[in-house]
């Protein structure tokens, strides 16, 4: 069945001047209108279409691709404010609406907002919200240390930044295990690091344990090939110049290079690493 506010999959029933008519199942017949019809759709075909209501109240398809679905978390700019609330733009041509009891704080022209997208159930409308939290479970997830997640960043704080865990969840990434720069709205991947007793959940961006330390070795080990088998980059560097370079720590970039260096892997110069076998340094 067709939903609305989600990519639908769904056949084309018939064509007429204006469009194509699509299979909405429960929904009934939904017009795909001429301008977004590909060329050569004919009746029979199936074809991935985005439905929403249009700005005349109408079930409507599109294949133009919203910056975000119903269920998703989105960083959106506010395109205008009216006695209804904020509108955002959300790559449809009829703006998405983040009603004024859906806003965390009063939001400005202009200004980007992480906001989950919602289907409102009594009209059938698609809208944002910015309290993240009604979305989000208060329950302690069942989450493992070590695990991987999908994380989407949010708000900075004085310890870190606040991200959402797989859409389910808030964890913290805590300032000093950063080492590369973040954006409000960013998907990233990432790890569990630590579930707290009383539910809060610790995040890093780099494998805990050992695992970590394979990843990294590997990570330093391509960019030695990138960059013709040297970096000037030494155990004495700059925490900066490694974080630039890697995005991780100093402490973690000595225990990566030593295990290149046990394995015969590479050479440690005075003004950097080598690769073992690859001539001159350039």
């Amino acid at each position: 069945m067709a939903e609305i506010g989600r990519f639908n999959y769904v056949e084309v029933l018939r064509e007429l001047d204006f469009g194509v008519y699509l299979d909405g199942g429960e929904l009934g017949e939904i017009l795909l209108p001429r301008r977004y019809v590909p060329s050569q759709c004919k009746p029979g075909d199936y074809i991935e279409v985005f439905i929403y209501i249009d700005s005349e109240d109408r079930i409507i398809a599109t294949t133009e691709r919203p910056y975000a679905a119903v269920g998703d978390f989105a960083l959106l700019r506010v395109v205008s404010v009216s006695e209804f609330g904020a509108f955002l733009d959300w790559g449809l041509s009829k703006d998405l609406l983040v009603p004024f009891r859906e806003q965390q704080q009063k939001m400005e022209e202009d200004r980007w907002y992480v906001v989950r997208v919602y289907l409102d159930r009594k009209s059938n409308r698609i809208a944002a919200s910015s309290k993240l939290d009604k979305f989000l479970d208060k329950t302690p997830g069942s989450f493992r240390e070590g695990q991987g997640v999908d994380l989407v960043v949010c708000d900075r704080t004085d310890v870190g930044y606040k991200a959402i865990i797989n859409g389910t969840h808030w964890g913290v990434l805590y300032h000093n295990e950063v080492f590369q720069q973040l954006q409000p709205g960013e998907q990233v991947p990432g790890f569990i690091k630590k579930v707290r007793e009383d539910g809060k959940i610790d995040l890093c961006l780099q494998k805990p344990g050992y695992g970590k330390i394979d990843d990294i070795v590997e990570q330093v080990l391509n960019t030695l090939k990138d960059r013709g088998g040297f970096i000037p980059v030494t155990d004495k560097s700059s925490p900066d110049t490694i974080a630039g370079l890697f995005g991780i720590s100093k402490k973690t970039y000595k225990k990566a290079i030593g295990a290149l260096y046990k394995k015969r892997l590479i050479t440690i110069e005075d003004d950097g690493i080598q690769i073992i076998g690859t001539g001159e340094k350039k």
